[in-house]
Protein backbone atom coordinates (compact mmCIF):
# COMPACT_ATOMS: atom_id res chain seq x y z
CA UNK A 1 0.00 0.00 0.00
CA UNK A 2 1.62 3.24 -0.82
CA UNK A 3 1.32 6.25 1.38
CA UNK A 4 -1.11 9.23 0.77
CA UNK A 5 -0.01 12.38 -1.64
CA UNK A 6 -0.30 14.48 0.78
CA UNK A 7 1.32 12.50 3.59
CA UNK A 8 4.55 14.10 4.63
CA UNK A 9 5.45 12.65 7.93
CA UNK A 10 9.24 10.79 8.74
CA UNK A 11 7.10 8.54 11.17
CA UNK A 12 4.04 6.71 11.41
CA UNK A 13 1.80 8.18 13.90
CA UNK A 14 -0.56 6.94 16.34
CA UNK A 15 -4.34 8.12 17.23
CA UNK A 16 -4.07 8.35 21.36
CA UNK A 17 -6.17 10.69 23.25
CA UNK A 18 -3.54 11.57 26.37
CA UNK A 19 -3.29 14.86 28.81
CA UNK A 20 -0.37 16.90 28.06
CA UNK A 21 0.73 20.48 29.28
CA UNK A 22 2.53 22.64 26.61
CA UNK A 23 5.00 24.50 28.91
CA UNK A 24 6.86 28.12 28.22
CA UNK A 25 7.76 30.59 30.19
CA UNK A 26 7.54 29.12 33.69
CA UNK A 27 3.87 28.16 32.83
CA UNK A 28 2.26 25.76 31.16
CA UNK A 29 -1.25 25.38 29.46
CA UNK A 30 -2.99 22.24 29.43
CA UNK A 31 -3.55 20.05 26.26
CA UNK A 32 -4.86 16.87 24.63
CA UNK A 33 -2.43 15.05 22.35
CA UNK A 34 -4.63 13.39 19.65
CA UNK A 35 -2.07 11.46 17.90
CA UNK A 36 1.69 11.13 18.18
CA UNK A 37 5.22 9.68 16.46
CA UNK A 38 8.72 9.48 17.13
CA UNK A 39 8.72 12.54 15.30
CA UNK A 40 6.00 14.78 16.86
CA UNK A 41 2.49 15.15 17.78
CA UNK A 42 -1.17 16.49 17.17
CA UNK A 43 -2.21 18.34 19.83
CA UNK A 44 -6.16 20.09 20.45
CA UNK A 45 -6.38 23.10 23.04
CA UNK A 46 -8.90 25.33 24.59
CA UNK A 47 -7.53 27.91 22.87
CA UNK A 48 -4.76 28.64 20.26
CA UNK A 49 -3.83 32.01 21.63
CA UNK A 50 -0.85 33.20 23.31
CA UNK A 51 1.17 29.58 22.59
CA UNK A 52 4.32 30.78 21.52
CA UNK A 53 5.74 28.83 18.19
CA UNK A 54 8.51 27.02 20.43
CA UNK A 55 7.60 25.41 23.85
CA UNK A 56 7.90 22.09 25.37
CA UNK A 57 5.47 19.54 25.25
CA UNK A 58 4.79 17.38 28.41
CA UNK A 59 2.91 13.68 28.14
CA UNK A 60 3.17 12.44 31.83
CA UNK A 61 1.41 9.36 30.90
CA UNK A 62 4.47 8.62 28.31
CA UNK A 63 7.33 10.33 30.64
CA UNK A 64 7.48 12.68 27.48
CA UNK A 65 9.17 16.14 28.33
CA UNK A 66 10.56 17.21 24.75
CA UNK A 67 11.24 20.95 23.09
CA UNK A 68 8.86 21.17 20.17
CA UNK A 69 8.15 23.74 17.60
CA UNK A 70 4.82 24.36 15.46
CA UNK A 71 4.77 23.06 12.32
CA UNK A 72 0.74 24.12 11.55
CA UNK A 73 -2.56 25.70 13.44
CA UNK A 74 -6.16 24.86 12.34
CA UNK A 75 -9.03 26.47 14.89
CA UNK A 76 -7.92 24.45 18.69
CA UNK A 77 -5.67 21.74 16.78
CA UNK A 78 -1.71 22.40 16.15
CA UNK A 79 1.22 19.82 14.67
CA UNK A 80 4.06 20.41 16.67
CA UNK A 81 7.48 18.64 14.96
CA UNK A 82 10.47 17.35 18.07
CA UNK A 83 13.31 19.53 17.93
Amino acid sequence: MFPMADEHRIAPRRRVLKAGSISFGGGAIDCTVRNLSDTGAALEVVTPLFIPDRFKLIVPSDGINRPCHIVWRRERRMGVAFD
